[in-house]
């Protein structure tokens, strides 16, 4: 009987998850809001633990990414990306992922590149590159940044989670930053060898003669001199190119427009002082004597936790941006990063809470013999973080589900933290914006979805990136103090 009343409740689970999923948005939360109601209300179960401390820590670190992004600090963020990515063409496929790695890292959030995908396309596409190796692996590595920031929402979460294991913020990043720079690497290694070059790509090559797209620049000499070779048409292709008989100057390659973000006066100061925020969030967990230190259940000196830290920092910076910059209130509220962040604080609110309800409540019945087997072989941790980021698209509500089983089986932290950039298994089903926004813009075709839902342009890379931080972090954790 049990054992049906735990199924049962399990469905619960996992249908206000699919539910809140179709919903999107807040439903995700609304629904987990919902799911708790149900397993409280009619299996009687007791309410899990509210997770208040990973919600305002999400609340604390976007209301200064908005006083930021008010401020044009994020505009300053991503004109610098910018440049970087456009003075380094030829190395686009190893310089865009680690970029997008390392802002995403800085801001909390992968919104960030949402901005840098039609610079790294142009950019792609300018110098005849194949613009897919750079957007794919760019979008996947954007996603590593989350698990090695210490204001990511979903790092939020694994904090509260981890607390009291010996694994506080260094010890964390020790591991993350290190394993996701390493998966950069090896996923551009690998990106830099996916698909054929354009004028080898039968879709690129159609979509130049139907007038979708023309050849670009760098590539019109060879392009003239393949149509004049016989391997393709010459009607349209004669348009763009100046013809296979047109003088040499026609087809040099022309040096391209840079691509230049506007940045508002003082948008450079809001981002140094978020960045120097997040900086002192690093040193104050590196260093826990600079914590103010005071007595606990025992009478011993204990340093004030990392959740009240990032939560007194973050909300500090956010003031400073809008007294030194003269903000107004009312416009750090209206934008973008305060709303998809509230969003977030609710869905891990939801989805934590039920959870954490329904984890609780069964941890005789399901938690044990699953964390038998998590324990037998941890690399199922590695499989299930994975699978449930991909079918909820929420790394923080997989943190929040799924890293409490671990812990309940007895794994050692560095194993579980070695495990849980699995979380960019997000990517496995285009569901995500960034996705969207890269096949979108990509106007020769390479970057593409397909009919098979898990198979698309970001499968490979967001599969290398995986066993890559994965197997990196596994090493580092064996060297990393607890």
């Amino acid at each position: 009987m049990d054992y049906v009343l735990v199924t049962l409740q399990a469905c619960v689970v996992i249908g206000a998850i699919v539910m809140g999923v179709r919903t999107g948005g807040l439903g995700l939360g609304l629904w987990g809001v919902v799911g708790t109601v149900v397993l409280v209300f009619v299996f009687q179960l007791p309410p899990g633990s509210i997770p208040v401390d990973a919600f305002f820590i999400i609340i604390a670190v976007i209301t200064a990414s908005s006083a930021m992004q008010a401020a044009g600090g994020i505009d300053y963020l991503v004109a610098i990306a910018s440049k970087i990515i456009q003075a380094n063409p030829k190395r686009l496929t190893y310089v865009a992922p680690l970029v997008a790695f390392v802002f995403t890292v800085l801001s909390g959030t992968s919104n960030i590149f949402f901005a840098l995908i039609p610079v790294i396309y142009e950019t792609a596409y300018r110098n005849g590159q194949r613009p897919e190796r750079a957007l794919a692996s760019s979008t996947v590595t954007s996603g590593l940044g989350i698990t090695a920031s210490p204001v990511s929402a979903a790092m939020a979460a694994y904090l509260v989670l981890m607390d009291g294991t010996g694994y506080g913020l260094p010890q964390i990043l020790l591991i993350t930053i290190p394993a996701a720079i390493v998966a950069c690497i090896v996923t551009s290694i690998v990106q830099q060898r996916v698909g054929k070059d354009l004028l080898d790509d039968p879709v690129f090559l159609k979509r130049v003669e139907q007038g979708t797209v023309e050849v670009p620049e760098a590539l019109k000499a060879r392009y003239a001199a393949k149509v004049a070779g016989g391997s393709g048409s010459t009607t349209a292709t004669a348009v763009k190119t100046g013809g296979p008989d047109a003088p040499a100057e026609a087809s040099t390659p022309s040096k391209p427009v840079r691509i230049e973000h506007p940045v508002p006066p003082g948008g450079a100061i809001s981002a140094y002082i978020f960045v120097a925020g997040t900086l002192l969030i690093v040193a104050l967990g590196l260093f826990p004597s600079l914590r103010p230190a005071f007595p606990d259940e025992e009478g011993n000196l204990e340093p004030i936790g990392m959740s009240t830290v990032i939560e007194m920092v973050m909300f500090t910076v956010a003031l400073v941006i809008i007294l030194v910059r003269k903000v107004k209130p009312s416009a750090v509220v209206e934008q973008p990063l305060l709303k998809a962040g509230f969003v977030a604080a609710v869905a891990l609110f939801g989805i934590a809470w039920m959870a954490d309800t329904f984890i609780s409540a069964n941890e005789a019945t399901i938690i044990e013999p699953l964390g038998a087997m998590i324990e037998a072989n941890p690399l199922l941790l590695a499989v299930a973080l994975f699978v449930v980021c991909g079918l909820t698209t929420s790394q923080s509500a997989t943190t929040n589900t799924m890293i409490p089983i671990a812990l309940a089986a007895g794994l050692a932290p560095g194993i579980i933290t070695a495990m849980w950039p699995s979380l960019i298994g997000v990517w496995l089903f285009p569901a995500n914006g960034s996705q969207i926004a890269a096949v979108e813009t990509d106007l020769t075709g390479s970057t593409k979805l397909t009919q098979v839902p898990v198979w698309h342009s970001f499968t490979i890379p967001m599969l290398v990136s995986w066993v890559a931080v994965v197997g990196a972090g596994l090493l580092l954790q064996l060297v990393v103090p607890a």
